[in-house]
C-alpha cells in the first residue's frame, strides 16, 4: 500500500472508469427506483441503456441517496485494502442527502474518515477527487488533498444547457407556471451550479438547440479564465454527436491541457432528462 488515505465519493460523480481505476476511487452507489425495480446507478443500469429507456417509458423514475450501510462498506473495503484512513467528497447537501448517509457511517468506520460537501455534482464534484487523487500520488498529506479539492471547488464551472424542462417538471424540481411557460415556448433551459452554494442557477435561456448550445459554450468561458491552464470536460445526456463537435471546437479555440467527454450518471439525467449537453471545468488561476 503505497498511499495511507483511501478516496470515496458517489456516483453522480461522472469521473471516468479508467481514472477511478487508476486512482483506487471507490464509488458508492445512488440507487433509482422504476415501477417496481430498484437500480444501483452505474452498476445495474448503465447510461445509454437509461437514457433509452427515459424517453420511451411513461413512467418516470425516482431517486434516493445511498444508505449508511452503503457506507459504512467502503470504509470497510477501504480499511481492508490497508488504507489507515478515508476522505469522502458527496454531491452537494443542497441537492441530495447522501451526505448524511456518509457522516453517520463514520460512526461504525474502522478508520478515521473527512466527509467534505462538493457543492456540486457530476465532474464539478469529479475534478474535486481527481484534485485530492493527484496531491495524494505528488506525496500529499490529508490537507493537501483537501486544499487541492478546495481550490478547484472555488474554480469549477459547471453550465448545462438542457432540451426540454420536461424532466425537471416531472421531478418537481420547477413550478407549475415555468412548466406552462415551457409547453408554450418550448424554450431551451441553461442553467449552472453555483459553487459557493452547491445550488442551481438559471441563465437567458434559448428558442433552439442550436443557439441553446453556442449560449452554454459562450457562458461557461465567460466564467473560466482562458489564460490560465484549463481542464474541461463536455457531458452528454446521450448526444454524443453533438459533445464530440462541442469537444472538438473547445480544443481548436482554447487549448486545454485536459479535456475529455463523458455521458452523465442516470442519478442525474433523471432531472436533467435526455440530450441535455455541458460544459464543466476549471482554470489554474489560483
Amino acid at each position: 500500500m503505497q498511499q495511507s488515505i483511501a478516496l470515496i465519493t458517489d456516483s453522480t460523480c461522472d469521473i471516468p472508469k479508467q481514472w477511478r481505476s487508476d486512482y483506487d476511487i471507490e464509488v458508492v452507489p445512488l440507487t433509482i427506483a422504476w415501477k417496481e425495480q430498484t437500480y444501483l446507478d452505474g452498476v445495474d443500469l448503465e447510461p445509454e441503456v437509461f437514457y433509452r429507456r427515459l424517453e420511451s417509458d411513461p413512467v418516470h423514475p425516482t431517486t434516493s441517496q445511498p444508505s449508511p450501510a452503503q457506507f459504512v462498506r467502503a470504509y470497510q473495503q477501504a480499511a481492508d485494502k490497508g488504507y489507515q484512513q478515508a476522505v469522502v467528497f458527496t454531491i452537494s447537501s443542497a441537492m441530495s442527502g447522501t451526505i448524511a448517509s456518509a457522516r453517520q457511517a463514520v460512526e461504525s468506520s474502522p478508520i478515521p474518515v473527512t466527509v467534505i460537501d462538493g457543492k456540486n455534482n457530476s465532474m464539478g464534484l469529479g475534478w474535486q477527487v481527481i484534485a485530492a487523487a493527484r496531491a495524494r500520488d505528488a506525496g500529499g498529506d490529508l490537507q493537501r488533498m483537501l486544499t487541492a479539492a478546495e481550490n478547484v471547488r472555488k474554480n469549477v464551472a459547471y453550465h448545462i444547457s438542457l432540451d426540454t424542462m420536461t424532466y425537471l417538471t416531472r421531478g418537481g424540481r420547477i413550478g407549475d407556471a415555468v412548466s406552462f411557460l415551457d409547453s408554450v415556448l418550448k424554450i431551451k433551459p441553461l442553467i449552472y451550479v453555483k459553487p459557493d452554494t452547491g445550488t442551481v442557477g438559471a441563465s437567458i435561456p434559448a428558442r433552439s438547440r442550436k443557439a441553446g448550445i453556442e449560449g452554454l459554450y459562450r457562458q461557461f468561458f465567460r466564467t473560466v479564465n482562458s489564460e490560465a491552464p484549463l481542464h474541461i470536460t463536455v457531458l452528454h445526456n446521450a448526444a454524443e454527436a453533438e459533445a464530440l463537435a462541442l469537444a472538438e471546437r473547445v480544443r481548436e479555440e482554447h487549448h486545454p491541457v485536459e479535456l475529455f467527454i463523458s455521458i452523465v450518471s442516470p442519478i442525474l439525467g433523471t432531472h436533467t432528462g435526455p440530450r441535455a449537453i455541458a460544459l464543466c471545468g476549471y482554470s489554474e488561476d489560483w
